[in-house]
């Protein structure tokens, strides 16, 4: 059994996948397994594994274009090790990434999840994240509820924690990651290796940030279904009501301001349901 299993889910992006494979066939860190999901794709994704003589590969293909949620999903359910690293196809690791985080991990064996620093390239060129997106360790709930705190691809998790929490939400077209986030934080700490592993690559047209509007809509429904069917503290329920009635609100004006009555009221109704 690999230790690693690294889940990679990819849509039309054959030529961005080249560069991901390639970082993680170049990890110091050897024992692991690579689960290339395909999430329906119609660009020859397919072929690309086989180019690799590698037997740590493995190509699953879904049917159809179910999205990111349902094609990680699927990464962790044929998974064979202990523990299981995320990365985008867009995306790319440093060769030391999982051998620095694997070694934090055994230093720190009270940690169940653990992620490390990035660097960010938008359209070609690198750019200081904002410092509100500053990662820090140990308890990153009150933080993840008004943005995600954790970079899927920057993460490596006990495969019990996916068991314990449950999977992505499949029902989310957009802000899985905060969902699943908010699930983990409200329960366990977050570790943070301070070097930079991870290469985000941004500004392309395919992502969802760009071509799904009003993301705080989904998550509103995390923290809703999280208020309902999670196990919280007073504190935590009280922060996830405020971050809730908050974002509601503002979605209510702007569609007031657009002349949608109807989801004017629904996102009225959600933000004066909290007594704030």
């Amino acid at each position: 059994m690999p230790l690693v299993s690294v889940i990679i889910p990819v849509f039309n992006r054959k030529e961005l996948l080249v560069r991901a494979l390639t970082s993680v066939l170049k990890q110091r860190f050897r024992d692991f397994e690579i689960l290339v999901i395909d999430d329906g794709s119609g660009d020859g994704i397919a072929e690309l594994p086989l180019l690799y003589s590698d037997a740590r590969i493995h190509y699953h293909r879904l049917d159809i274009n179910y999205g990111v949620s349902k094609a990680r999903n699927t990464g962790i359910h044929y998974s064979r090790g202990t523990w299981i690293a995320l990365l985008d196809s867009d995306d790319e690791w440093a060769a030391h990434k999982l051998s620095d985080q694997l070694q934090w991990l055994r230093d720190n064996p009270t940690f169940q999840i653990t992620q490390s620093r990035e660097i960010w390239v938008r359209n070609g060129k690198r750019v200081n994240p904002p410092a509100t997106h500053e990662k820090f360790q140990g308890d990153l709930f009150k933080e993840s509820l008004n943005r995600c705190m954790i970079t899927p691809s920057s993460v490596i998790f006990h495969r019990d924690l996916a068991a314990i929490i449950g999977g992505f939400n499949e029902s989310l077209p957009a802000c899985e990651d905060y969902d699943l986030w908010l699930r983990i934080t409200s329960r366990y700490p977050v570790g943070l290796v301070p070097e930079y592993h991870l290469t985000r690559y941004g500004g392309h047209q395919d992502q969802l940030s760009s071509t799904i509007e009003i993301l705080d809509r989904f998550r509103i429904r995390s923290i809703l279904q999280l208020l309902y069917h999670s196990p919280l503290t007073e504190e935590q329920r009280k922060n996830a009501e405020s971050v809730c009635a908050r974002k509601a609100a503002i979605i209510a004006e702007g569609c007031l301001k657009r002349g949608n009555q109807n989801l004017y009221l629904r996102y009225q109704s959600i933000a004066r349901s909290f007594d704030f």
